[in-house]
């Protein structure tokens, strides 16, 4: 069963779980899929957290000693995220060490909130580094216009971030941009650049939901025919346009001072549209040097029924560019959807983090009465 995960693996993606709780550690579930799934990496999100607190009773020791202590709902809620991912990074380390530092890495999110504040973002992540204490983190920054300065300061104290919600190629630009800065100023700063990794999470399923449904709204017969195809596009694009990036004389300088290349995630790779096969956005994204981070239902979909035909991403970059021109002729404003996507994105987290607040709240005033 695990055949063509180790497929897929060979073809040189890294196989991440996107998803983490207390209850698949105490269980000893992600070991097994680390051993069994080929799973070499954890991404997590403020959803992700909400929806484990509010299951089962994994959490309610720990709640109940942040209660006894009188610990506030903001310090609780860090304590509980650090401890899960830093249980994770445990379990992930032996991969760690494994294939030196290039996987077995977990990622923890700063408080999306913040995303539109640079000095907090940094002063955050600093704070969650030093809590979580594990080489194999990675905090996770968004990539908002606030998020670009603090990914670059966050990288040039020797931290390894995860950059999330891309969506635009003109933004991933800059993101690659922050990191080379970012890695300049830690060699600046001795650090030692071969221990500082990083991630950009490009989300795929989302543009298409989000384009589909203008395409759907222009209704022409030209515009049905352009329906999902777009997030596969978009992240093609992605790839090409880190080739060129990291065909430069400044990455070069960086490389043969140790740095390792910002690989591109695939994130957002559950498919939405049940028309759609469910392995889509694994098998038409295979390319050496990514990441695909997938919710356990596509990891055991890809398991048992994937594709892998190599590379599905270098070959068509004409028929990309070919897509998202044809998408601009029949209306759909790319930079329109890109823009609505960031916003909801943020939005999103930002209201799954008052979710998580307000249960662990709730599970503090229950533990302390």
């Amino acid at each position: 069963m695990s055949d063509i995960l180790k497929a897929l693996s060979d073809e040189g993606v890294s196989i991440w779980l996107d998803d983490i709780s207390r209850e698949r550690l105490r269980s000893g579930n992600l070991e097994q899929l680390v051993k069994d799934k080929h799973v070499v990496g954890v991404t997590s999100n403020p959803t992700i957290f909400a929806k484990a607190l509010s299951k089962g009773s994994a959490y309610d020791d720990q709640v109940r000693d942040l209660a006894v202590r009188g610990v506030d709902v903001e310090e609780a809620s860090r304590a509980i995220t650090t401890y899960d991912i830093r249980w994770g990074c445990d379990v992930l380390r032996p991969v760690y060490d494994r294939t030196d530092g290039l996987d077995g890495r977990v990622s923890l999110e700063v408080d999306p909130r913040l995303a539109k504040d640079t000095e907090k973002t940094v002063a955050e992540a600093k704070a969650l580094w030093w809590m979580v204490d594990r080489p194999n983190l990675f905090i996770k920054i968004p990539a908002t216009e606030e998020g670009l300065p603090a990914i670059t300061a966050a990288l040039a104290e020797g931290i390894s971030v995860n950059v999330t919600l891309i969506f635009s190629l003109e933004r991933y630009g800059k993101v690659i941009d922050a990191f080379f800065e970012g890695l300049e100023k830690a060699r600046a700063n001795g650090h030692d650049l071969p221990t500082i990794a990083s991630v950009a999470s490009f989300f795929v399923s989302r543009v298409d939901t989000e384009i589909d449904k203008r395409l759907d709204k222009i209704g022409s017969e030209d515009a049905k025919k352009l329906r999902s195809k777009a997030g596969l596009a978009n992240a093609r694009l992605a790839y090409a346009l880190y080739e060129e990036k990291f065909g430069t004389d400044r990455w070069k300088a960086l490389k043969d001072a140790g740095a390792r290349p910002q690989r591109p995630l695939w994130a957002s790779t559950g498919v939405k549209d049940p028309n759609l096969a469910d392995t889509l956005y694994v098998d038409e994204l295979v390319a050496p040097g990514t990441v695909n981070t997938m919710p356990e239902a596509t990891l055991e979909a890809e398991a048992d029924h994937g594709q892998v035909r190599g590379d599905t991403v270098r070959g068509a970059y004409d028929d990309a560019r070919a897509h998202m021109a044809a998408l601009k002729d029949v209306g759909v404003d790319y930079d329109d959807v890109v823009r609505v996507l960031e916003e909801e994105g943020v939005e999103k987290f930002a209201a799954s983090w008052k979710e998580l607040l307000g249960s662990i709240d709730g599970e503090l005033k229950d533990k302390s009465a």
